[in-house]
């Protein structure tokens, strides 16, 4: 066995179901070895960033390794935002870079793609992932990618591998995989006993789940806790979409100033407050209209767990929830709620298309055919799928990068077969909205709604005056054709409804439906986001 084969069938073992990538000089001895192999199936991509966003959104959808191959320099620099995303949002990707064989680190010249030093792009790396190596030892390769994968599977964590193109067919040992060691049982029974104290003491206990529990895979049993203990749960702006397929007590989603009222007024008054993977980012908690007592929070991320005052540390959130659920009696005690009401019944007539009309065309389509995952881009496309039926959703909530939603919805389509519904706008529709050129190679099918009101509306809404905020119209509908696909435009709610009619009947290739909006018109929950966003600035300043 080589260095290559060992990685492959370690990244296999591990979780990953497919590889995203583009190739590259310093990385093709080791693309031949992933395509004659066949240990993983291949995809190649355009442009590198949309391979980051393609593999980042496989890895949330399958809850395995996602994989991310490139070249050096000018492939792997090119992944910087879309590895910072995953780093930030607590995704698995393992960033693998083709570099300069080690006999050409030694001559004494400067090499194409190299920046200010070999190890430039190494260093790059170091801030964005949680752990990186370089294959330059075969003796030492199994070892150092065993203890890669388990860090990026312990942590959810992008990971870096550097694999020097002179080293991809080097003999070496299998790896053997590094198992993760359980919590300890000590702490564990401490910190539950503490937990379930303070929930059991509660007057009103709240749940609030995030991207964790996707990562480490633990939906189902978090679930079955809510209902055991009878808690009400919501989910935090970057979990929407989690529990969606889980029979559980959920409300919906927590936006504070910007959301449902009774759901925020539930949340910032609760007694113990349980975030259960919730990144304490500014998109999850930053838009609460009172500071939460720290007194009444529950905080479980990072194998920290924080109650009140009080620490316990390498716990991790698969074993907690498990001890937590043998503490508990197996009857359901969850009454039955009442959960969000999403709009309906979209009426088709002459009238100019809103967010809210998108919103409502979506869910007749879900009603009438089946409920599909999503997959959005950043803008008041998301903010959109909040009024839209709770589905498996994808979206760079926290991190906020544009140009993830299509090459997302392209990996949500490798990585499970089903076909996806792709939000987008269109500013960031022109940057990576051309991967839908690559549909046909794959036999991929999504139907992509495009938000165009020629702007790049959501920064509008926080500095309205600015004209550089205005985009042209690329008509976008047109170039469909010429990509693979289908297009089709429209401006009315009439349009709109025969549009998604058609794009759900036609199967043989993505549907792409560009969709006009004035410039101005918004979401009301992009509308109440950016004006409480604005007035608890200007409280705090």
């Amino acid at each position: 066995m080589n260095i290559s084969l060992a990685l492959l069938n370690a990244l296999k073992d591990g979780g990953a179901e497919e590889i995203f990538g583009i190739p590259g000089d310093f990385a093709l001895p080791f693309f031949k070895v992933i395509e004659e192999s066949k240990v993983l199936p291949l995809y190649t991509l355009s442009h590198e960033p949309a391979v980051g966003f393609a593999a980042d959104a496989a890895a949330r959808f399958h809850g395995g390794l996602g994989v991310a191959v490139v070249t050096y320099g000018a492939g792997a620099l090119n992944m910087v935002n879309p590895v910072a995303a995953a780093y930030a949002e607590k995704s698995p990707l393992v960033v693998i870079s083709g570099a300069p064989g080690m006999h050409e680190r030694n001559s004494g010249l400067l090499l194409h793609h190299q920046a200010k030093s070999l190890d430039s792009q190494l260093e790059i790396f170091k801030q964005i992932t949680g752990y990186q190596i370089q294959l330059t030892s075969a003796e030492d390769a199994p070892e150092q990618i065993a203890q890669a994968l388990k860090h990026c599977k312990r942590h959810s964590r992008p990971v870096y591998i550097e694999l020097p193109r002179d080293m991809v067919n080097v003999d070496c040992q299998p790896v053997t995989p590094i198992a993760i060691k359980p919590s300890d049982s000590n702490a564990l029974d401490a910190c539950v006993d503490d937990m379930l104290d303070m929930l059991q003491q509660a007057s009103s206990p709240v749940l609030m789940v995030g991207v964790e529990t996707r990562r480490y895979g633990v939906e189902a049993k978090v679930a079955e806790l809510a209902n055991r203990m009878g808690i009400p749960v919501v989910t935090s702006f970057m979990g929407r979409g989690l529990l969606a397929s889980e029979d559980a007590p959920l409300l919906g989603t927590y936006m504070g100033v910007a959301g449902d009222e009774k759901i925020s007024e539930l949340v910032e008054s609760s007694d113990a407050l349980l975030l259960l993977g919730v990144i304490l980012s500014d998109t999850n908690l930053g838009v609460s209209s009172q500071t939460l007592a720290t007194r009444n929070v529950i905080h479980v991320e990072d194998e920290q767990v924080r109650i009140a005052y009080r620490s316990y540390s390498a716990i991790r959130l698969s074993d907690l929830i498990d001890a937590m659920l043998n503490r508990l009696p197996t009857e359901h005690i969850a009454e039955s709620i009442n959960a969000d009401e999403y709009p309906s019944g979209l009426e088709a007539d002459e009238e100019n298309i809103k967010p809210a009309d998108i919103a409502c065309a979506v869910n007749d389509l879900m009603s009438n055919y089946q409920r599909m995952p999503i997959a959005s881009d950043m803008g008041d496309c998301l903010f959109t799928a909040l009024d839209m039926e709770n589905t498996e959703l994808v979206a760079p909530g926290y991190y906020a990068t544009m140009g993830f939603g299509v090459p997302a919805g392209m990996g949500v389509q490798a990585a499970t077969g089903e076909r996806p519904l792709i939000l987008v706008g269109d500013g960031a529709f022109q940057m990576t909205g051309w991967e839908l050129g690559n549909c046909r190679r794959y036999g991929w099918n999504p139907i992509v709604l495009v938000f165009n009101n020629t702007s790049w509306e959501m920064l509008r809404t926080f500095q309205p005056e600015s004209a550089f905020n205005n985009l042209d119209d690329w008509r976008y509908a047109e170039q469909a054709t010429l990509l693979g696909g289908v297009g089709e435009r429209v401006n009315t709610r009439r349009e709109l409804a025969a549009a998604l009619d058609n794009a759900v009947q036609h199967t043989e290739s993505f549907y792409l439906v560009e969709i006009m909006i004035e410039r101005g018109v918004l979401s009301n929950t992009l509308r109440r986001f950016a004006d409480g966003v604005k007035r608890l600035h200007a409280k705090r300043n």
